[in-house]
């Protein structure tokens, strides 16, 4: 898992796409830290909101980072759709967990689910994540959208590692225990 959250736990704001606080900490080593995630990934992983989002923001996009999210092999996991789009992108249908942890056996490199809550609570309730990257953006929202939902099944958790950005944001890495 990869998210930005603010320090009160919101991954979005109010509306779906209020990311509002992702520019406070996003600077030349986020940048950096993206890149080389990106390059480690067999897949990218979204749930259908997410994946509407990111199709539309990077198909057009150039640059590095760009070039990157396009290339990339993306699973997109949702019962409404009917098809995808986005280069590289392939429909998901029924047990996603099942097909999830197939793949994961599979590879060699790293799967990110980026955003996609609800997605996120049903691998967290599966125990599907073995790692949990979480930027934490220096503001208190107030209110939005929690990236860790009530009732989510416990998990614990060793802290990894930690980076201090010059922006003022930390990154965190969580291993599953």
């Amino acid at each position: 898992m990869w998210n930005i959250i603010t320090l009160d736990g919101y991954f979005e704001g109010d509306k779906n796409w209020d990311l509002h606080f992702h520019e406070i900490i996003w600077g030349p080593e986020l940048e950096k830290i993206c890149i080389n995630q990106l390059k480690a990934a067999d897949y990218l992983v979204f749930g259908r909101v997410t994946y509407e989002g990111m199709a539309a923001y990077w198909k057009t996009e150039k640059g590095e980072i760009a070039e990157l999210m396009n290339k990339i092999p993306k699973l997109v996991c949702s019962r409404t759709l009917n098809s995808v789009d986005w280069n590289n992108s392939t429909l998901v249908k029924g047990n996603v967990s099942e097909e999830i942890s197939k793949l994961k056996t599979q590879g060699d490199s790293d799967m990110y689910v980026f955003g996609s809550a609800n997605l996120s609570e049903t691998f967290i309730n599966d125990n599907l994540f073995d790692e949990y990257r979480i930027g934490v953006a220096p503001i208190i929202a107030g209110s939005g959208r929690p990236l860790f939902q009530k009732g989510m099944t416990p998990r614990p958790l060793t802290l990894f590692s930690s980076q201090q950005l010059l922006t003022g944001g930390l990154i965190m890495t969580f291993k599953a225990k």
